[in-house]
């Protein structure tokens, strides 16, 4: 697929709201805002305090829902979802939110994260009678709700999540609330706004700006939050557990208007791009980044060195999507199309590309291959994050070594590869002090099991590629 050639995919956008007359048409918004976390299918379900209606549908927001399906969504609380299938596969019965009936009530669930024991869980559940609607993750949590034994939700929520491990930030609804939960390390992220009298949450800051909601705070690790009749109240079911942020969302997965933990992504990325540059400068004309995410990161690397920057590329932003098997020949295919060098900004000069990171390798390749097509002397290759030489089991598809190039070529090796006149990495160290966490407070820590193989929790020997051995930490 063409949506796939920057080779790094994150799981899902969640958005939910609290109180508000037009729920599902701010949570349609919210959902258009988080569209780059998910293009595979949208939901939403809403509450009227009676019961949950739901419509969700396959491909963007605005292929999701057609003219008046909304309205056909009543309530003052709604949950959103777009999705990127990781775990669990595509298909509409995967899509989220997912919803149950039962005799006595109903319940939305939508998470952004994977659960890396539900293979583990599930077969339990199933052994004492549980069936399963769909093959995603996200069910086991639904079923672990419905069979505990406490008498509210609140409770019910923090005895399913006692038993479950991996990444979550979710919302979950049922006729009379909505609860939000982060999981013990805050391995995604997850935040809440006020707009007028509503509460609205959601999986960056940057929805908030689109429907004029102001910020409040961040869902805690361990944390869940109860949206009810009597206001919003918090409750911690872990506290064990160190702060263990996804660095991608600093990297590359979140847009560069949002914050996480009051960090705005585009310095981040541009501080990032500076550091690089004190560890890897290079004799060059013209500095340019790969669009969108790498923008920042490359602005950052030329005010640093001097090197002026220009635009050396242009996204082409109206490549769909396309159900054309992804060989390698039309994964090159389809970097040309959504990706043209300006030859009259990089013809006959040396040029610094800077790019976010590096999975497969083939997309770095054949933008350098364009490049010097287009008239560059030379390619000097830069990265804003270290080499990835780790699969995620977090929420990101990247589950073998196999997929990284940077576990099985050295950084030499890889520069041959690509065709690239130098490559350098930055620092674990340099990103690190690029974002800036670190400088925040004690409960900043990072996930770096992407570039270290030592994982946050615990990973199970069923979500592992048989030549794949992790450290758990």
């Amino acid at each position: 697929m063409l949506g796939e050639i920057k080779g790094l995919n994150e799981e899902c956008g969640v958005f939910a709201v609290w109180g508000h007359k037009e729920a599902a048409q701010i949570t349609y918004y919210g959902l258009h805002s988080l569209q780059h976390r998910g293009q595979e299918g949208a939901g939403i379900v809403t509450s009227d305090e009676e019961r949950l209606s739901i419509h969700k549908g396959l491909g963007l927001v605005t292929e999701a829902f057609k003219e008046g399906e909304l309205d056909q969504l009543h309530g003052h609380a709604s949950v959103g979802h777009v999705r990127y299938a990781t775990a669990g596969g595509g298909g509409l019965d995967n899509c989220q939110p997912l919803m149950f009936r039962s005799q006595t009530d109903s319940l939305a669930i939508a998470h952004n994260g994977n659960l890396v024991n539900a293979n583990g869980l599930k077969l339990e559940l199933e052994n004492q009678g549980s069936i399963f609607q769909s093959t995603s993750d996200t069910e086991v949590i639904a079923h672990l709700i419905k069979r505990s034994v406490y008498p509210n939700m609140e409770d019910k929520l923090s005895d399913a999540l006692s038993m479950v491990q991996g990444a979550y930030a979710l919302a979950i609804m049922t006729e009379e609330e909505l609860l939000v939960a982060q999981d013990p390390n805050g391995l995604r992220p997850l935040s809440i706004g006020r707009l007028g009298d509503a509460y609205v949450v959601a999986s960056e800051t940057c929805a908030f700006d689109v429907i004029g909601a102001q910020y409040e705070r961040e869902v805690q690790p361990g944390e869940i939050i109860t949206f009810d009749r009597n206001g919003m109240h918090s409750k911690l079911y872990s506290t064990s557990a160190p702060r263990r942020m996804c660095s991608m969302e600093y990297v590359y997965f979140s847009r560069p208007d949002s914050n996480i933990d009051q960090i705005n992504v585009h310095t981040a990325r541009k501080n990032l791009g500076k550091k690089l540059a004190a560890e890897s400068p290079v004799e060059a004309d013209v500095v340019t980044g790969v669009p969108d995410s790498s923008i920042s990161a490359a602005i950052g690397y030329a005010e640093e060195t001097g090197i002026p920057y220009e635009l050396g590329m242009i996204k082409n932003r109206y490549v769909g999507r396309t159900f054309i098997q992804p060989s390698q020949e039309l994964r090159e295919q389809g970097v040309k199309m959504k990706l043209s060098p300006v030859r009259g900004v990089v013809e006959g000069k040396r040029v610094v590309m800077v790019d976010d990171s590096i999975v497969r390798g083939t997309t770095s390749r054949r933008i350098v291959s364009m490049l010097k097509e287009a008239g560059a002397t030379e390619v000097h290759v830069r990265i804003a994050s270290p080499p990835i030489t780790h699969p995620c089991f977090y929420g990101i598809d990247i589950s073998t070594k196999s997929e990284l190039i940077a576990a099985s070529y050295s950084v030499e090796e890889m520069q041959d590869r690509m065709g690239a006149d130098s490559l350098s990495f930055i620092s674990i160290d340099g990103m690190l002090e690029g974002i800036g966490r670190s400088s925040q407070n004690s409960n900043c820590g990072q996930c770096l099991a992407c570039f270290t193989g030592s994982y946050p929790t615990d990973i199970y020997e069923d979500t592992l590629h048989p030549h794949d051995k992790v450290v758990n930490g």
